[in-house]
Protein backbone atom coordinates (compact mmCIF):
# COMPACT_ATOMS: atom_id res chain seq x y z
CA UNK A 1 0.00 0.00 0.00
CA UNK A 2 1.21 3.77 -1.09
CA UNK A 3 0.59 6.78 0.76
CA UNK A 4 -2.11 7.13 -2.30
CA UNK A 5 -4.00 4.04 -1.65
CA UNK A 6 -5.37 5.92 1.65
CA UNK A 7 -7.30 8.61 0.44
CA UNK A 8 -10.90 7.85 1.10
CA UNK A 9 -12.88 5.16 3.05
CA UNK A 10 -13.15 8.34 5.90
CA UNK A 11 -15.61 7.87 9.28
CA UNK A 12 -19.05 8.65 9.15
CA UNK A 13 -19.87 9.90 12.60
CA UNK A 14 -23.21 11.35 14.14
CA UNK A 15 -23.66 14.64 16.02
CA UNK A 16 -24.63 14.14 19.59
CA UNK A 17 -24.86 17.34 21.51
CA UNK A 18 -25.11 20.32 19.39
CA UNK A 19 -28.22 18.57 17.27
CA UNK A 20 -31.72 19.39 19.43
CA UNK A 21 -33.04 16.75 21.32
CA UNK A 22 -35.32 14.39 19.68
CA UNK A 23 -34.77 15.68 16.20
CA UNK A 24 -33.29 15.30 12.98
CA UNK A 25 -30.23 12.73 13.25
CA UNK A 26 -27.09 14.72 11.71
CA UNK A 27 -24.18 12.30 10.14
CA UNK A 28 -20.91 14.12 9.82
CA UNK A 29 -18.18 12.68 7.19
CA UNK A 30 -14.58 13.19 9.02
CA UNK A 31 -12.64 14.16 5.62
CA UNK A 32 -9.71 15.05 7.57
CA UNK A 33 -9.05 11.62 8.01
CA UNK A 34 -7.83 12.05 4.02
CA UNK A 35 -3.74 12.31 4.24
CA UNK A 36 -3.47 16.14 3.55
CA UNK A 37 -6.41 16.76 6.15
CA UNK A 38 -8.89 16.82 3.50
CA UNK A 39 -11.40 16.24 1.23
CA UNK A 40 -9.65 18.01 -1.59
CA UNK A 41 -7.16 14.70 -1.89
CA UNK A 42 -10.17 12.04 -3.81
CA UNK A 43 -10.18 15.44 -6.75
CA UNK A 44 -6.26 15.59 -6.53
CA UNK A 45 -5.71 11.82 -7.53
CA UNK A 46 -8.91 11.59 -9.55
CA UNK A 47 -7.49 14.86 -11.78
CA UNK A 48 -3.97 13.78 -12.01
CA UNK A 49 -4.55 10.12 -12.56
CA UNK A 50 -6.72 11.21 -15.35
CA UNK A 51 -4.45 13.22 -16.94
CA UNK A 52 -1.83 10.36 -16.63
CA UNK A 53 -4.46 8.53 -18.45
CA UNK A 54 -4.71 10.93 -21.52
CA UNK A 55 -1.32 11.98 -21.84
CA UNK A 56 -1.83 15.13 -20.92
CA UNK A 57 1.08 14.40 -17.96
CA UNK A 58 3.77 13.11 -19.15
CA UNK A 59 7.04 12.08 -16.74
CA UNK A 60 9.36 15.34 -15.84
CA UNK A 61 6.12 17.54 -16.51
CA UNK A 62 5.18 20.42 -14.03
CA UNK A 63 1.74 20.94 -12.83
CA UNK A 64 -0.09 23.93 -12.11
CA UNK A 65 -2.58 25.21 -10.53
CA UNK A 66 -4.40 28.66 -8.38
CA UNK A 67 -5.72 27.34 -5.08
CA UNK A 68 -7.01 28.54 -1.64
CA UNK A 69 -4.99 25.89 0.14
CA UNK A 70 -6.49 22.39 0.56
CA UNK A 71 -6.15 21.50 -3.04
CA UNK A 72 -3.05 22.82 -3.41
CA UNK A 73 -1.93 20.84 -0.58
CA UNK A 74 -3.53 17.55 -1.90
CA UNK A 75 -1.78 18.23 -5.31
CA UNK A 76 1.33 18.57 -3.83
CA UNK A 77 0.70 15.07 -1.90
CA UNK A 78 -0.23 13.63 -4.96
CA UNK A 79 2.43 14.94 -7.48
CA UNK A 80 4.83 14.14 -4.91
CA UNK A 81 4.30 10.55 -4.56
CA UNK A 82 4.43 10.47 -8.22
CA UNK A 83 7.04 12.87 -8.71
CA UNK A 84 5.78 16.04 -10.35
CA UNK A 85 6.80 19.17 -9.99
CA UNK A 86 4.28 21.58 -8.47
CA UNK A 87 3.88 25.39 -8.97
CA UNK A 88 0.91 27.03 -7.12
CA UNK A 89 -0.74 30.23 -7.18
CA UNK A 90 -2.33 30.99 -4.11
CA UNK A 91 -3.12 34.65 -1.68
CA UNK A 92 -2.31 35.28 1.64
CA UNK A 93 -6.21 35.45 2.08
CA UNK A 94 -5.78 31.58 2.74
CA UNK A 95 -4.45 30.61 6.70
CA UNK A 96 -0.43 29.97 7.01
CA UNK A 97 -0.81 26.69 7.81
CA UNK A 98 -2.30 26.07 4.54
CA UNK A 99 0.26 27.66 2.61
CA UNK A 100 3.08 26.11 4.71
CA UNK A 101 1.55 22.49 4.33
CA UNK A 102 1.76 23.39 0.18
CA UNK A 103 5.13 24.52 0.90
CA UNK A 104 6.13 21.36 2.96
CA UNK A 105 5.12 18.62 0.75
CA UNK A 106 7.00 20.40 -1.89
CA UNK A 107 4.94 22.80 -3.85
CA UNK A 108 6.38 26.40 -5.61
CA UNK A 109 4.54 28.81 -4.21
CA UNK A 110 3.34 32.82 -5.82
CA UNK A 111 1.07 34.54 -3.75
CA UNK A 112 -1.42 37.11 -5.26
CA UNK A 113 -2.29 39.89 -2.88
CA UNK A 114 -5.56 40.09 -1.57
CA UNK A 115 -8.18 42.72 0.06
CA UNK A 116 -7.47 42.92 3.96
CA UNK A 117 -7.19 39.12 3.95
CA UNK A 118 -10.66 38.04 2.36
CA UNK A 119 -11.94 36.11 -0.52
CA UNK A 120 -13.30 38.50 -3.42
CA UNK A 121 -14.50 37.80 -7.05
CA UNK A 122 -11.33 39.56 -7.66
CA UNK A 123 -8.95 37.70 -6.31
CA UNK A 124 -10.15 34.48 -7.37
CA UNK A 125 -10.03 35.63 -11.07
CA UNK A 126 -6.50 37.38 -10.86
CA UNK A 127 -5.01 33.79 -9.22
CA UNK A 128 -6.93 32.25 -11.78
CA UNK A 129 -4.83 34.74 -14.60
CA UNK A 130 -1.94 34.23 -12.59
CA UNK A 131 -2.01 30.24 -13.40
CA UNK A 132 -3.25 30.87 -16.64
CA UNK A 133 0.06 32.17 -17.32
CA UNK A 134 2.25 29.68 -15.88
CA UNK A 135 0.32 26.65 -18.03
CA UNK A 136 1.79 28.44 -21.09
CA UNK A 137 5.44 27.41 -20.42
CA UNK A 138 6.22 23.95 -22.11
CA UNK A 139 5.71 20.63 -20.58
CA UNK A 140 3.30 21.48 -17.99
CA UNK A 141 -0.36 21.04 -17.08
CA UNK A 142 -2.69 23.13 -15.74
CA UNK A 143 -5.20 21.30 -13.52
CA UNK A 144 -7.91 24.72 -13.81
CA UNK A 145 -10.03 22.64 -10.98
CA UNK A 146 -12.60 25.43 -11.52
CA UNK A 147 -13.07 24.37 -15.08
CA UNK A 148 -11.86 20.17 -15.10
CA UNK A 149 -15.12 17.60 -15.11
CA UNK A 150 -12.37 15.45 -13.61
CA UNK A 151 -12.66 16.36 -10.37
CA UNK A 152 -16.92 15.29 -10.19
CA UNK A 153 -15.30 11.82 -10.71
CA UNK A 154 -13.05 11.90 -7.55
CA UNK A 155 -15.93 11.60 -5.65
CA UNK A 156 -18.04 9.52 -6.68
CA UNK A 157 -16.78 7.51 -4.48
CA UNK A 158 -17.43 9.76 -1.55
CA UNK A 159 -20.97 9.67 -2.41
CA UNK A 160 -20.87 5.60 -2.37
CA UNK A 161 -19.25 5.41 0.75
CA UNK A 162 -22.30 7.72 1.95
CA UNK A 163 -25.07 5.42 0.87
CA UNK A 164 -23.28 2.69 2.33
CA UNK A 165 -21.91 3.86 5.66
CA UNK A 166 -25.95 4.73 5.70
CA UNK A 167 -27.24 1.47 4.34
CA UNK A 168 -29.05 3.88 2.16
CA UNK A 169 -30.83 5.64 4.66
CA UNK A 170 -29.92 9.32 3.88
CA UNK A 171 -32.36 11.86 3.15
CA UNK A 172 -30.45 14.83 2.08
CA UNK A 173 -26.37 15.74 2.21
CA UNK A 174 -25.17 19.22 2.53
CA UNK A 175 -22.37 21.10 1.85
CA UNK A 176 -20.89 24.26 0.76
CA UNK A 177 -19.70 24.98 -2.54
CA UNK A 178 -16.80 26.03 -3.99
CA UNK A 179 -15.93 24.63 -7.79
CA UNK A 180 -19.61 22.79 -7.12
CA UNK A 181 -17.46 19.50 -8.23
CA UNK A 182 -18.20 18.02 -4.59
CA UNK A 183 -21.66 18.51 -4.33
CA UNK A 184 -21.86 17.69 -7.71
CA UNK A 185 -20.29 13.96 -7.46
CA UNK A 186 -21.91 13.25 -3.90
CA UNK A 187 -25.60 14.26 -5.70
CA UNK A 188 -24.98 12.24 -8.89
CA UNK A 189 -24.10 9.16 -6.76
CA UNK A 190 -27.40 9.75 -4.13
CA UNK A 191 -29.89 10.49 -6.24
CA UNK A 192 -28.37 7.67 -9.08
CA UNK A 193 -29.57 5.37 -5.71
CA UNK A 194 -32.76 7.21 -4.45
CA UNK A 195 -34.04 9.60 -6.92
CA UNK A 196 -36.02 11.33 -3.49
CA UNK A 197 -32.77 12.29 -1.66
CA UNK A 198 -32.72 16.10 -1.22
CA UNK A 199 -29.37 18.13 -2.09
CA UNK A 200 -28.83 21.22 0.01
CA UNK A 201 -25.34 23.26 -0.96
CA UNK A 202 -24.80 26.22 1.45
CA UNK A 203 -22.14 29.50 0.33
CA UNK A 204 -21.62 32.75 2.40
CA UNK A 205 -24.37 35.17 2.96
CA UNK A 206 -21.93 37.95 2.35
CA UNK A 207 -21.72 36.57 -1.26
CA UNK A 208 -24.97 34.40 -1.95
CA UNK A 209 -24.37 34.63 -5.95
CA UNK A 210 -26.31 31.75 -6.35
CA UNK A 211 -29.28 33.20 -4.58
CA UNK A 212 -29.35 35.86 -6.54
CA UNK A 213 -27.37 38.16 -4.58
CA UNK A 214 -24.36 40.68 -5.10
CA UNK A 215 -20.92 39.01 -4.59
CA UNK A 216 -18.83 40.09 -1.54
CA UNK A 217 -15.97 39.71 0.20
CA UNK A 218 -15.80 36.72 2.97
CA UNK A 219 -13.69 34.72 5.43
CA UNK A 220 -15.11 31.16 4.76
CA UNK A 221 -11.94 29.62 2.92
CA UNK A 222 -12.35 27.64 -0.18
CA UNK A 223 -15.97 28.60 -0.80
CA UNK A 224 -18.19 31.66 -2.33
CA UNK A 225 -15.72 32.52 -5.22
CA UNK A 226 -18.46 35.03 -5.48
CA UNK A 227 -19.61 34.39 -9.36
CA UNK A 228 -21.18 30.88 -10.51
CA UNK A 229 -18.71 28.06 -11.30
CA UNK A 230 -18.22 26.51 -13.96
CA UNK A 231 -19.57 22.93 -12.93
CA UNK A 232 -22.53 24.09 -10.93
CA UNK A 233 -25.65 22.40 -12.07
CA UNK A 234 -28.70 22.94 -10.39
CA UNK A 235 -30.44 20.31 -11.41
CA UNK A 236 -29.16 18.19 -8.77
CA UNK A 237 -29.59 20.82 -6.25
CA UNK A 238 -32.91 21.27 -4.26
CA UNK A 239 -32.07 24.71 -2.61
CA UNK A 240 -29.54 26.73 -1.85
CA UNK A 241 -28.67 27.72 2.05
CA UNK A 242 -26.76 30.89 3.04
CA UNK A 243 -24.49 31.08 6.44
CA UNK A 244 -22.52 34.26 7.81
CA UNK A 245 -19.02 33.71 8.06
CA UNK A 246 -18.84 34.71 11.94
CA UNK A 247 -21.87 31.63 12.42
CA UNK A 248 -19.53 29.35 10.40
CA UNK A 249 -16.94 30.40 12.63
CA UNK A 250 -18.73 30.08 16.00
CA UNK A 251 -20.58 26.84 14.99
CA UNK A 252 -16.47 25.66 13.88
CA UNK A 253 -15.33 26.50 17.80
CA UNK A 254 -18.48 24.53 19.22
CA UNK A 255 -18.07 21.51 17.14
CA UNK A 256 -14.34 21.71 19.18
CA UNK A 257 -15.60 22.39 22.57
CA UNK A 258 -19.13 20.41 22.33
CA UNK A 259 -18.52 17.15 19.96
CA UNK A 260 -14.85 16.89 20.22
CA UNK A 261 -14.55 17.35 16.45
CA UNK A 262 -11.99 19.62 15.15
CA UNK A 263 -12.75 20.97 11.41
CA UNK A 264 -12.39 24.29 9.56
CA UNK A 265 -14.68 27.25 9.00
CA UNK A 266 -16.94 25.32 6.08
CA UNK A 267 -17.57 22.09 7.90
CA UNK A 268 -19.03 24.92 10.40
CA UNK A 269 -20.88 26.56 8.05
CA UNK A 270 -22.31 23.15 6.38
CA UNK A 271 -23.06 22.13 10.09
CA UNK A 272 -24.79 25.55 10.61
CA UNK A 273 -27.00 24.85 7.75
CA UNK A 274 -27.96 20.75 7.97
CA UNK A 275 -29.74 22.23 11.19
CA UNK A 276 -31.40 24.32 9.14
CA UNK A 277 -32.17 21.40 6.82
CA UNK A 278 -32.83 19.13 9.62
CA UNK A 279 -35.73 21.50 11.85
CA UNK A 280 -37.54 21.68 7.61
CA UNK A 281 -37.22 18.16 6.97
CA UNK A 282 -38.41 17.22 10.69
CA UNK A 283 -37.15 14.48 13.42
CA UNK A 284 -37.32 11.74 11.30
CA UNK A 285 -34.78 12.62 8.84
CA UNK A 286 -31.46 11.47 8.82
CA UNK A 287 -28.99 14.15 7.05
CA UNK A 288 -25.02 13.78 6.25
CA UNK A 289 -22.66 16.31 5.80
CA UNK A 290 -19.06 16.91 5.42
CA UNK A 291 -16.15 18.09 7.92
CA UNK A 292 -14.25 19.27 4.76
CA UNK A 293 -10.98 20.03 6.53
CA UNK A 294 -8.88 19.75 9.98
CA UNK A 295 -9.03 22.62 12.45
CA UNK A 296 -5.61 21.87 12.24
CA UNK A 297 -5.48 24.17 8.81
CA UNK A 298 -6.62 27.13 11.15
CA UNK A 299 -4.98 27.32 14.29
CA UNK A 300 -3.34 30.57 13.30
CA UNK A 301 -6.42 32.07 12.07
CA UNK A 302 -8.96 34.11 14.52
CA UNK A 303 -11.16 30.85 14.16
CA UNK A 304 -9.10 29.51 17.01
CA UNK A 305 -6.20 31.64 17.48
CA UNK A 306 -6.09 32.18 21.72
CA UNK A 307 -7.04 35.52 22.08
Amino acid sequence: MDILQAIGNTSLVQLRKIVPPNGAQIFVKLEWENPTGSVKDRMALAVISRAEQDGWLKPGDTVVEYTGGSTGASLALVCAAKGYRLKIISSDAFSQEKLDQMAALGAELTLVPSEGGRTTKKLILDMVEAARGLSREPHTYWTDQLNNHDSIAGYRALGEEIWSQTKGAVDAFVHCVGTAATSRGVATVLKRHEAETKIFVVEPAESSVLRGGPAGPHKIEGVGIGYTPPLWDPTLVDDILSVKTDEAKEMARRLAREEAIFAGTSSGANVVAALQVAERLGPTARIVTLMADSGLKYLGTDVYRRR
